[in-house]
């Protein structure tokens, strides 16, 4: 009588691989926080808020103030299209050819090409009063901005050394803000209309960079003594 065969060890591992459950990739895998960069917009959102305002500027100069409103209002919904063209996110676009629409038409109001860039001043002039009155309340507003796009609460507030940062990044938005107002709207009470175009570019994204930067460095540095803070604390019994 024949005694049983066994298996050998390779049809031994076929035969638990064969009957092992395939591993599926995981369908509610999060996906990667946008970077504030994209939060911003992106690349799409640099083109929408800078190229109009420098096709005004140039055509103006070239020539007068209507042709200079509507060539940059043509560029915004240019660019528009071409975000839906691309299926991609349209909200950048959407505010671009807001801003320029209100931009020109308190141009229309003002009677001079000069009024373009009187929503801008405005602007920055009420975004630095709020960055400063949230200093002031003591709810940094880099922080409060930062926990509400990515729900990570407010508990940065319970330790000072996190919350130095963020009222540090929240300063150098207010000086931002405080900065563009001064110098633009000297240069719009002067009459400095091409200047005032050419300064609201570099006073734009440019400086915009460099509070990104110190923001970045605020939010690193608060979610790390976050960390710490909560690394020792005792584990519950």
């Amino acid at each position: 009588m024949s005694e049983p065969t066994t298996p050998q060890a390779g049809q031994s591992a076929e035969l638990e691989k064969s009957e092992s459950p395939a591993v599926e990739p995981a369908e509610d895998a999060v996906e990667p926080m946008p970077t504030m960069w994209e939060q911003m917009g992106g690349l799409v959102g640099f083109i929408s808020a800078s190229v109009p305002v420098a096709v005004f500027v140039f055509v103006n100069w070239a020539t007068s103030m209507w042709p200079a409103i509507w060539s940059a209002l043509g560029v915004a919904v240019l660019i528009g299209v071409w975000r839906l063209v691309r299926k991609e996110k349209m909200m950048p676009a959407i505010s671009g050819v807001m801003g320029v629409g209100i931009a020109a038409f308190i141009a229309y109001r003002v009677g001079e090409a000069k009024g373009f860039f009187l929503y801008g001043i405005w602007v920055s002039l009420i975004f630095g009063g709020l960055f400063l009155i949230s200093l002031l309340v003591r709810w940094p507003l880099v922080g409060v901005i930062w926990s509400g796009l990515n729900g990570h609460g407010f508990g940065w507030r319970e330790h000072p050394k996190a919350r130095f940062g963020y009222d540090l990044a929240t300063v150098f938005w207010t000086l931002v803000f405080a900065a563009r107002f001064v110098v633009q709207n000297w240069l719009y009470e002067g009459d400095q209309t091409t200047l005032l175009g050419i300064t609201r570019l570099a006073m734009g994204y440019p400086l915009t960079a460099v509070a990104l930067l110190v923001t970045v460095w605020a939010v690193r540095r608060a979610k790390r003594i976050e960390d710490e803070h909560a690394s020792a604390q005792p584990a519950p019994a």
